[in-house]
């Protein structure tokens, strides 16, 4: 077992968000909240908000946020000729990091560009710690941390693998923070070989190139994967959960896979001629495999099943029993805890499992942003936890 001490001796020093300020983000055009270092319950009608709030603290972290949302399909819908200040939204926050202040703000700046007769318009992420530019939003991990659950991941096991490889990358995110980048240079170098290969250039030194950097990036992804799985393995084993169930974690991927048994440089070498070899595929839409096909599976120890032929029921108890074991594993790892936004978490948990989980939450002594449409489901952490309601556009302590 994981000795307890060393959760209390972490947790002694608290981490999380003070104050959040919203300015034209979704239905806010200006909201300024205080936060408690504990668990926050949010609630309020269907479309009222809640989930914003949720949102709007996972853009503290690296990525598109809980919704994976475009930028610009963000920013407040108003009458407004020009956004604010030229910029489409903006969230700022005050945060402690082990009881040291910070304060980060992003935001989406619109400008121009002038190529003649085409004047474009882009859309980019601006990031500021303590009032200075970051130059990669891969620094904000170093300050915050943030594990989410959403409606939409109650389904997470069923369908295709990308949610799931999303899921995933996500988590790596916490322990990794070069990982965001590596799959977001991988996404560009794919992309650009794709393009030039449909397009029917047959620049070859240019392809053997894109290749070559794909699958060194692409082998990186694949290690870094591995580790967090093991990582996350070796602690459910050694430290089971007494409510939600036992889980395993694997991925199927080829590469990652093959990395079980050669080294590193001859995957590389591997994925890059399957790379060349798979040119052709493009042209007869058949899939092209690795890192980008990757799938993330989830399997229940004592039923020894699969997550994807579980109720729906056991799937939300393996998700939240994911979650829990990333938190606690993140805590020893980083020296700190995460924000967990958990976004409507007791739906498809019984009342147990439910109380299971709010009882947890407020042993761990974290900040937990939790929303629902009933505030009774939360009766138990009475005078434990702070409560607000939206409405009307805006929030208020209920």
């Amino acid at each position: 077992m994981v000795e307890a001490y060393k959760f209390d001796e972490v947790l002694k020093e608290k981490s999380g968000v003070t104050r959040l300020t919203l300015t034209n983000f979704r239905n806010y055009d200006f909201l300024r909240l205080e936060f408690d270092i504990g668990p926050i319950v949010i609630t309020g009608e269907n479309g009222s908000g809640k989930t914003n709030l949720l949102e709007a603290v996972s853009f503290l972290t690296p990525g598109r946020g809980l919704r994976s949302a475009k930028a610009a399909d963000i920013a407040r819908i108003t009458t407004d000729v020009l956004p604010k200040q030229n910029y489409l939204w903006a969230v700022s926050a005050n945060i402690v990091k082990n009881d040291e202040d910070f304060t980060i703000s992003t935001a989406v700046q619109q400008s121009q560009k002038d190529y003649g007769d085409d004047l474009r318009v882009f859309d980019r992420r601006m990031v500021q710690i303590d009032g200075q530019k970051a130059s990669t939003q891969a620094e904000l991990g170093k300050y915050i941390s943030a594990v989410w659950v959403t409606p939409q991941m109650d389904r997470i096991f069923l369908g295709g693998p990308q949610p799931r490889r999303s899921f995933l990358d996500r988590i790596v995110y916490a322990f990794d923070l070069e990982h965001a980048k590596r799959t977001a240079v991988f996404e560009h170098l794919y992309k650009e070989w794709y393009r030039l290969i449909k397009s029917g250039v047959k620049d070859n030194v240019w392809l053997l190139s894109l290749e070559q950097q794909m699958s060194a990036v692409g082998v990186s992804i694949a290690a870094a994967r591995r580790e967090v799985v093991a990582r996350l393995n070796t602690f459910i084993t050694k430290e089971p959960d007494d409510v939600f169930p036992d889980l395993r974690l694997a991925l199927d991927g080829s590469i990652e896979q093959m990395l079980d048994t050669k080294a590193a440089v001859d995957v590389e070498d591997f994925y890059r001629d399957s790379l060349f070899k798979s040119r052709r595929n493009i042209f007869t839409n058949e899939t092209i495999d690795g890192v980008n096909r990757t799938d993330f599976k989830v399997f229940y120890q004592q039923k020894n099943m699969p997550a994807e032929l579980c109720s729906t029921g056991e799937q939300k108890s393996l998700l939240v029993s994911i979650i829990l074991s990333q938190t606690k594993c993140q805590i020893l790892d980083k020296g700190f805890a995460p924000v967990l936004l958990l976004d409507e978490v007791t739906t498809h948990l019984d009342r147990f499992k439910r109380d299971a989980l709010l009882s947890k939450v407020r042993d761990l002594q974290i900040q937990a942003l939790m929303t629902s449409t009933d505030k009774s489901a939360f009766h138990s952490l009475k005078n434990q936890a702070q409560f607000f309601e939206t409405g009307n556009n805006q929030v208020v302590l209920s």
